[in-house]
């Protein structure tokens, strides 16, 4: 790729627009990476994110296999020339990385690097991470760098758009960190509440029963049942509570694998069947994931705690290039006209809103006696 006056620019805006798409950290990492290996046509690009030890908090390649990149070892230390990027926060731009003083050497796995550019991304005076690339793909006289300083310019102004991208995507995570939180906190608080108020009445109950024993014991036998039924509903808010206070697995496992094993979870905690299925589901943007993820814990929700379910049936299909979600019952289901009342009891709201959020729609199918579903479709990246 040959960068005269200007013309890379349509490249970088591209490359501004792919990572403004992003909201998650990583994802915006890896754009950000792929972005300048494509604008610069290096054949290698990385991106490290320091820690406060020494290391790296994350390392993203291109340009590198998974096989090698696992060959290659643990992750490269703030040494030589990543260091002198770190905390300088100036460029370099090198005709062979090999012979210079600061260079360290690499694994017996890394490929060979030669020409290198590398820019700190800042933001103001912090230093957010090191971009670098190595390997111009271009004819390279000996002794000479293939990378420009036009290219140095291009890279430069992607790296300040970087640097924005990745602080709004830090800014994203921290903000949905807090509204886990805060869904933590009201979990808990019903937890308290109803399990509070279950062993308040189970108390009570054993006291009647202790009471009965000698003068009345076929009313004490009943009341010892009522302790059994009471003792097991407090049981299954416990289970059902540590369900949902439990930490999502969406990054290690996926949507589906989280969606199957909460199903299966929740199958063994309560007495209505809950089962899940799924078909032709390809990799969604990590917001559409969790967004799915909280509406089908909210239906399910409102399916074993509100609408004496005796089966919940959650599918996961395929839905042009996204996903549609359903959960359905066969509770008792309720009045879609009354929507407000329904909203606050159900959470109606928040889940409209979880979807609108992604650019997903939700709709509600429910009628008195005759069950709920709630579906909800994303359109994929």
């Amino acid at each position: 790729m040959t960068n005269g006056p200007g013309a890379g620019i349509p490249a970088v805006s591209s490359a501004i627009l792919a990572m403004s798409r992003h909201l998650e950290v990583r994802d915006v990492l890896k754009t950000i990476v792929a972005s300048a290996r494509e604008l610069l046509d290096a054949e290698y690009a990385a991106l490290g994110v320091p820690d406060d030890h020494g290391g790296f908090a994350q390392f993203v390649v291109d340009g590198v296999s998974e096989e090698q990149w696992k060959a290659i070892g643990p992750l490269p230390r703030q040494h030589g020339i990543l260091a002198a990027m770190l905390h300088n926060a100036t460029p370099e731009r090198l005709a062979d990385v090999r012979v210079d003083p600061r260079f360290r050497g690499w694994p017996s796995a890394h490929p060979d690097m030669s020409d290198f550019i590398g820019l700190p991304v800042a933001d103001g005076n912090e230093i957010l991470g090191a971009l670098f690339l190595a390997n111009k793909r271009c004819p390279k006289p000996e002794g000479t760098c293939g990378f420009t300083a036009e290219d140095e310019r291009l890279l430069g102004i992607l790296a300040q758009h970087a640097a924005i991208a990745l602080t709004n995507a830090r800014l994203y995570e921290r903000s949905r960190e807090l509204t886990i939180a805060g869904e933590r906190a009201r979990l808990a608080h019903e937890l308290h509440d109803a399990v509070a108020q279950k062993l308040f009445s189970l108390r009570l109950t054993a006291q009647a029963a202790a009471a009965l024993v000698d003068r009345d014991p076929a009313r004490a036998k009943g009341e010892l049942h009522q302790v059994a039924a009471l003792a097991a509903e407090a049981a299954d808010e416990l289970r059902a509570a540590v369900v949902e206070l439990r930490p999502a697995a969406l990054d290690e496992d996926g949507l589906i694998a989280t969606l199957r094993s909460q199903a299966q979870v929740l199958d063994r905690a309560h007495t209505a069947r809950v089962t899940f299925e799924t078909q032709g589901v390809r990799a969604l943007p990590a917001s559409q994931e969790e967004a799915l993820l909280r509406v089908a814990q909210e239906a399910l929700h409102n399916a074993l705690r509100h609408s004496g379910a005796a089966q919940v049936d959650v599918t996961l299909v395929r839905h042009g290039q996204g996903a549609l979600l359903r959960v359905a019952d066969d509770g008792r289901g309720f009045d879609t006209g009354t929507v407000r009342r329904a909203g606050r009891h159900l959470g109606l709201v928040s889940m409209r809103d979880r979807a609108a959020g992604v650019g997903g729609k939700l709709t509600v199918e429910s009628e008195p006696g005759k069950g709920t579903a709630v579906e909800m479709e994303v359109p994929g990246g």
